[in-house]
């Protein structure tokens, strides 16, 4: 299993965030989470990738366990994460934005890390805009630009928080074109997402979180039909 997530919780105060979450997420599934806003979704993210610390349970990629991995350690490991609101380096070029990334993801030479870069920013459909201030993009191109800082840090999973919120309908079709080729290409992902459509237009299983807890796993479209999830997650009472 490439990464197992074993019985995790975190706590804010009396606020339990994530509840003794559990998953298994084999190597090049595409794995899509959903639930309503508060439901502990990027707090997950947050334990998986070490940014917070879990108050119990482990995390094992590979069959190692790097509960108390650094963020750093876990990056070089292979997990590579985008963020829902995308934080570049602003004064930096798009192109100068990868080469941070590779080069402190992957302790890469710059010239090594420059090699890389170029197939990167085609991937993710920036190649045109190598030379631009990142400060200067619009928000598909921050978002593209957010996957693609991700990418060069050559990750074996790659977790995605809501990357296609506050897209066009055409900007978000484009994109989910750009992740279906992430995964043909052999990258495992793991995608929270509101946009349902362009969630199961990858993924070939959905966990539901609520309250932190997971309420269901399984297809993706037999997911979206259980009368539950309707109620828990869209608001309709069934």
């Amino acid at each position: 299993m490439l990464l197992s997530v074993e019985a995790v919780s975190k706590s804010f105060g009396s606020l339990k965030a994530v509840k003794s979450v559990s998953l298994d997420v084999p190597e090049g599934e595409a794995l899509g989470i959903i639930g309503p806003n508060g439901a502990g979704k990027s707090t997950l993210f947050n334990l998986i990738t070490g940014v917070q610390s879990a108050d119990a349970g482990r995390v094992k990629l590979d069959g190692r366990d790097i509960t108390r991995d650094s963020p750093q350690t876990r990056c070089r490991a292979g997990i590579g994460r985008s963020f829902q609101i995308p934080q570049p380096f602003e004064n930096l070029t798009v192109f100068e934005n990868l080469l941070v990334a590779a080069t402190a993801a992957r302790r890469k030479s710059e010239r090594e890390a420059a090699d890389g870069a170029a197939a990167v920013l085609e991937r993710a459909g920036l190649i045109g805009l190598a030379n631009r201030r990142a400060g200067s993009l619009t928000l598909l191109q921050r978002k593209q630009l957010e996957l693609a800082r991700a990418l060069a840090t050559e990750p074996r999973i790659l977790l995605l928080d809501e990357i296609a919120g506050g897209l066009t309908e055409a900007e978000c079709n484009a994109l989910v074109a750009t992740i279906k080729d992430i995964r043909a290409a052999g990258t495992t992902i793991v995608w929270i997402e509101h946009i349902v459509h362009a969630l199961i237009a990858v993924v070939s299983r959905l966990v539901v979180l609520d309250f932190g807890e997971v309420i269901a796993v399984g297809e993706p479209r037999a997911i979206m039909d259980s009368p539950k999830v309707r109620e828990i997650y869209m608001g309709i009472e069934v």
